[in-house]
């Protein structure tokens, strides 16, 4: 297992995906106290002054104005946390704390913030004993960052709130304090200026992004591979997928789909079967159209992982210790860019379940169907096939019409109209996360049918090298469905196999895109 260094640099996506998923270690880098007492100085130094200094010597949001003395430095600390401590609804799943943990550490480490190393430190020691803070998943407008998230992830610190155990069947834990004491650990007093750079920030946003944006880097291939799955059964053609044609019209994404859906169809001898046919001069458009459609799709993807490969890089604290040694006021944690980008992918990558359930609906109906039987069922009348699986498609393409409404274009003032703009991005991070998982149900709904299309084809010709590969992983698993059984274990079990399907795809045309 590797381990992620956390010295205040910026993680990749895949260290967040694989610390967040017990993959790889997280460990704090030599340098990290060196590099955070610099800026810590700067606050000891900013607390013997006269200035008002924003969090450190001051009331938080509206009440920046309102100063605090010496005396009460200490307890304003642990005052915010308890106050911004608000969330509602089910706590956040065990892989979402563990990413936030890492996130929250780098960014304290980086040393913009003034804070002492004991903080990413015992943040790291959570995580590596895998004592998860209980974070309700709602309350957060996005603007000062995720504060309730974040409030709720510090609480542990000071010996509040509450720890479970990962894995933990009781999802509302236990008594921080209590947990804390059983693993020898004390509770933290927090020093001026080290609750507010607890609670501020984008982490809980970039945790989930980074979540959906790892999902549909493998959605938009098993996409590729459920197409040219539906085209093999479809006895459609390969023609609009030439390269000849899409250079012509030369976004990134739609060549990277061509290009995947020439390798998947290659040498393809179903297809050369009806090659000279008279029964299609084109596709319909779910077919023919793919490479536009998924292309555009990846376009949108890659931006949205642009935009978090750079929040990775970020100091989303405020206010910041910049290296000439003065605080600076900012605004680094409003989510703005991870909300624009969540809302994006989520309208962009519901169409790949969209254009997928056109294709399934072709196969099912025998009037656009080119021969296959009714609902894919050889005995069709006494067995009804596939035809519920399209309900559920299309089902799930209308929840993600509600869903990819955009968070975004709304806005609602919060802390006394200090915070008079707000992002709402992690209601579109938390949104995101339940399309993406759409998707994947209705491409499995694809390749489910798809396979039994080419079952039902096999007294014409083999499919494609790629596509016999992929077939033949599903039929490992999935057996022909010639007498109607339970669907949804079907479809389920095909989700689960989608990244499979696509490294055996892969590995058959040399690689996909």
């Amino acid at each position: 297992m590797r381990t992620v260094i956390v010295n205040g640099d910026g993680l990749t996506v895949q260290d967040v995906v694989d610390v967040a998923h017990g993959e790889a270690h997280a460990e704090l880098g030599p340098g990290v106290p060196d590099r955070m007492e610099a800026s810590r100085k700067v606050v000891m130094a900013a607390i013997r002054g006269d200035a008002p200094v924003y969090g450190v010597n001051t009331g938080f949001g509206a009440l920046a104005d309102t100063p605090v003395g010496v005396r009460d430095l200490t307890r304003l600390q642990g005052a915010i946390i308890r106050s911004h401590a608000a969330g509602a609804g089910q706590p956040l799943d065990d892989a979402t704390v563990r990413a936030v943990l890492l996130l929250r550490a780098r960014t304290l480490a980086a040393g913009y913030s003034g804070v002492r190393v004991e903080l990413p430190r015992r943040l790291l020691e959570l995580l590596r004993l895998d004592l998860l803070p209980v974070i309700p998943g709602k309350g957060s407008v996005g603007a000062s960052g995720d504060l309730a998230q974040l409030a709720h992830l510090a609480q542990p610190l000071i010996g509040e709130g509450r720890l479970r155990a990962a894995g933990a069947s009781d999802a509302r834990g236990r008594p921080a304090a209590e947990v804390l004491a059983e693993h020898g650990l004390e509770p933290l007093e927090l020093a001026p200026k080290e609750g507010l750079s607890l609670v501020n920030g984008t982490e809980p946003m970039q945790a989930l992004l980074a979540f959906s944006v790892t999902d549909a880097q493998m959605l938009v291939q098993a996409a590729d591979i459920a197409c040219a799955l539906s085209v093999e059964a479809l006895l459609g053609h390969d023609r609009p997928y030439d390269e000849r044609v899409q250079v012509i019209r030369p976004h990134p994404g739609q060549l990277d789909s061509a290009a995947n859906l020439r390798a998947l169809l290659a040498g393809s001898a179903l297809m050369a079967s009806h090659k000279t046919s008279r029964h299609a001069v084109q596709d319909a458009y779910c077919l023919r159209c793919a490479p536009q459609v998924h292309g555009a799709v990846r376009d949108v993807l890659g931006y949205a992982r642009g935009v978090l490969e750079t929040e990775l890089c970020s100091v989303v604290d405020n206010p910041v210790i910049v290296p000439d040694g003065e605080v600076m006021v900012t605004g680094n944690f409003h989510g703005e860019p991870l909300a624009f980008a969540a809302d994006m992918l989520a309208m962009a990558i519901s169409e790949l379940a969209s254009i997928s359930e056109r294709r399934v609906d072709r196969m099912l109906d025998p009037a656009f169907s080119r021969g296959l039987p009714p609902f894919l069922a050889p005995d069709a009348g006494t067995n009804s096939g596939f035809m519920l699986a399209q309900y559920t498609a299309a089902s799930l393409v209308s929840e993600n019409k509600v869903l990819a409404h955009p968070a975004s274009v709304d806005s609602i003032p919060t802390s006394g109209k200090q915070e008079d703009h707000v992002s709402m991005g992690w209601t579109a991070v938390r949104k995101l996360r339940e399309v993406v998982a759409n998707v994947r149900i209705c491409l499995a709904v694809e390749v489910c049918c798809a396979a039994q299309g080419i079952d039902l084809r096999a007294d014409i010709a083999a499919p494609a090298a790629p596509m016999r590969a992929v077939h033949a992983v599903i039929r490992g698993r999935v057996p022909r469905m010639d007498i109607d059984r339970e669907v949804a274990e079907q479809i389920a079990a095909v989700s689960d196999m989608l990244p499979e399907l696509c490294s055996a795809a892969a590995g058959s045309c040399g690689g996909l895109r």
